[in-house]
């Protein structure tokens, strides 16, 4: 008469290596180490360096906010796409005690660009041009170097 097996019950607390023997998987890369940011922060993070170059030269950034937002929104009525381009960045100007604001669209900056250093002119490029805007200046006049081929 053939019994049937029962499997073992596991034991209790953490599980210490998987059914191959090899242990359990970890992360691929510590948190600090650039690749395991998301692409959403490595963006912003693009962001961040290029105000920070720009903060050296014109420290009334800091009264700015820089923000990224997936795509651009259409708010109200009467707006309509262009049908030239999907905008890249926009400004928002002060008003009722709050900053100025600079956007940056991750998504449209993203299918434009190929690598990250492609990725990082261009971010530089937009934030420079929607400072200018904001400070109604030319953006060779917020950065010098605007325009030049860095690559």
């Amino acid at each position: 008469m053939d019994k049937p097996v029962t499997p073992r019950a596991a034991a209790p607390g953490p599980r210490r290596r998987d059914r191959h023997g090899r242990g359990m998987r970890g992360p691929i890369a510590p948190p600090q180490v650039p690749l395991a940011a998301s692409r959403a922060e490595a963006f912003a993070d693009l962001v961040q360096d290029s105000v920070e170059r720009l903060e050296r030269r014109w420290p009334q950034l800091a009264d700015i906010d820089f923000l990224v937002l997936e795509v651009p929104r259409l708010d109200g009525p009467g707006q309509a796409w262009n049908d030239e381009a999907v905008p890249l960045g926009g400004t928002i100007s002060a008003h009722e005690g709050r900053p100025a604001r600079v956007v940056v669209y991750r998504r449209p900056v993203e299918i434009r660009t190929k690598g990250r250093d492609e990725r990082a002119a261009l971010v530089h490029e937009v934030v420079v041009e929607q400072v200018a805007e904001l400070l109604g200046l030319t953006p060779e006049t917020v950065d010098p170097r605007y325009g030049e081929d860095q690559g």
